[in-house]
């Protein structure tokens, strides 16, 4: 299993609206890079959900339920999209000041390559974040 981190503007996509759709669809990326780490993921991996902009902290976990397909959102057809299922939110957020903070994540995408909307979490990033939150790994 692999792990992950998705970043969303929360005015755009909160965890709430996830929340409430329960299985939706991660689409909207433009970045061939990010595009790459989606076309890596595999049922069942699981991912860190994000806030960008203004909150800028993980707030809750999400599973992947159908890989890598075409988005119906791309006119020009070279990006795709994955499904992602909620699971649970972080009973403590975790802010990037806090991640930032902490010399075990000083070498996380999110922190060495912030503008990423979608990345990899290596499983201890992942064990420690989710220590950090609350939430049994």
């Amino acid at each position: 299993m692999a792990y992950w981190l998705f970043k969303s503007e929360p005015g755009a996509w909160s965890w709430n609206d996830h929340v409430k759709d329960g299985v939706a669809e991660w689409d909207g990326v433009r970045s061939h890079q990010a595009n790459n780490n989606m076309k890596a993921m595999k049922l069942g991996d699981k991912g860190f959900f994000y806030h960008s902009v203004s909150e800028k902290r993980i707030v809750g976990l999400v599973e992947v339920v159908k890989e890598h397909y075409p988005d119906d959102t791309d006119e020009t057809s070279r990006f795709g999209m994955v499904d992602l299922k909620s699971l649970d939110p972080f009973p403590k957020p975790v802010s990037l000041a806090d991640m930032k903070a902490c010399p075990e994540l000083e070498n996380m995408w999110l922190i060495r390559q912030s503008r990423l909307s979608v990345c990899p979490v290596a499983a201890a990033e992942w064990k420690f974040i989710c220590k950090l939150g609350g939430i049994k790994p």
